[in-house]
């Protein structure tokens, strides 16, 4: 009894410095984020005026993506704050069960699911935004009696958009492999598309200029549009199916070989890999000799999460054994 005492007083601590690990990576990623809010914000700000004064449409859009830029990030830092609240006493003003302690690890988990949900509502806000810039884009062709030649000034708008945003795709993905942080890699993949798009933009009042066509900046906006929309399906598409519990299934292939390989287990029956934010719980049944006894059989579990833990850096594994 004192022996499974210590041992559950060992797990305590092995969680906690887990779990502040991962709070001190969160408070990482927040200081990113706000770096990326200032360089939107400077972004949005220079291309909607040049915009205006230089009366092109593909700057307009691609300030409206910055701007989305912005609300991403705001979102993120949203959904990383709540992560990180272990002081709350409920959870999104939710009494918490009595029996389950404040600053437990299932409550934790559950904290860091918040991230993945305001990266997902990340992707719907650039789902929108590509919406308007198409429905802008397509009825300035309709119109194009009163479509302007975009002004040379609107040139220096898009290149220094492209300029910071590469800078800014540059900090994001070193910080999010580093981190290994879902908000800062979807950031990043966010702030590529940007720059991406500011050099389409760059490209489009450039040719529009030289060919004096009206219609090309436009047809460029569009474009810009279906950047967007690109980028915002697949930062929707990876955080959904982490909140429907989704894992890739050659990864959990992988987990398996390595528990069915280990002495005294015969297979696996069973086994569920969780996203917890950016924290991966495993769930396994093994079949054991029928004759194995309990304490033998509680070893192996343990000795089974350790290795998950050192191998693929699974921060809990629960183990069930049954009989072959």
């Amino acid at each position: 009894m004192q022996e499974q005492s210590t041992h559950r007083q060992e797990e305590e601590k092995a969680w906690q410095k887990i779990q502040e690990k991962e709070l001190q990576k969160l408070h990482s990623a927040q200081h990113h984020l706000w770096f990326n809010v200032g360089a939107y914000l400077l972004i949005s700000v220079i291309e909607f005026y040049l915009a205006i004064i230089g009366h092109s449409q593909t700057l307009r859009a691609d300030a409206l993506n910055n701007l989305a830029g912005i609300i991403s990030a705001i979102l993120l830092l949203i959904g990383i704050y709540i992560a990180r609240d272990i002081d709350d006493d409920d959870l999104m003003g939710q009494p918490l069960p009595e029996d389950l302690p404040r600053n437990g690890q299932r409550l934790q988990l559950t904290r860091f699911h918040y991230e993945t949900v305001f990266t997902m509502i990340t992707g719907v806000v650039m789902i929108a935004i590509a919406i308007n810039v198409f429905y802008t884009g397509i009825k300035s062709l309709l119109h194009q009696s009163t479509q302007e030649i975009p002004q040379p000034i609107t040139l220096i708008g898009a290149g220094i958009a492209m300029i910071i945003m590469i800078f800014v795709w540059w900090m994001n993905r070193r910080a999010g492999r580093k981190l290994q942080n879902a908000a800062l890699t979807a950031a990043a993949q966010d702030s590529l598309s940007d720059a991406l798009t500011s050099l389409g933009t760059l490209i489009a009042i450039a040719g529009a200029l030289w060919f004096k066509l009206s219609w090309l900046d436009g047809v460029a906006s569009i474009v810009v549009g279906i950047f967007i929309l690109i980028a915002g399906i697949k930062i929707f598409r990876e955080s959904s199916l982490n909140l429907a519990d989704y894992f890739d299934p050659e990864l959990e292939a992988q987990f398996r070989d390595v528990i069915e390989n280990w002495s005294g287990v015969i297979r696996v029956d069973d086994l569920n890999a969780h996203y917890n934010g950016n924290i991966v719980t495993l769930d396994i049944i093994i079949a054991v000799d029928g004759n194995m006894q309990v304490k033998d059989s509680y070893q192996l579990g343990e000795e089974i999460e350790a290795q998950m833990r050192r191998q693929f850096g699974i921060v809990d594994t629960d183990v069930m054994a049954v009989p072959a």
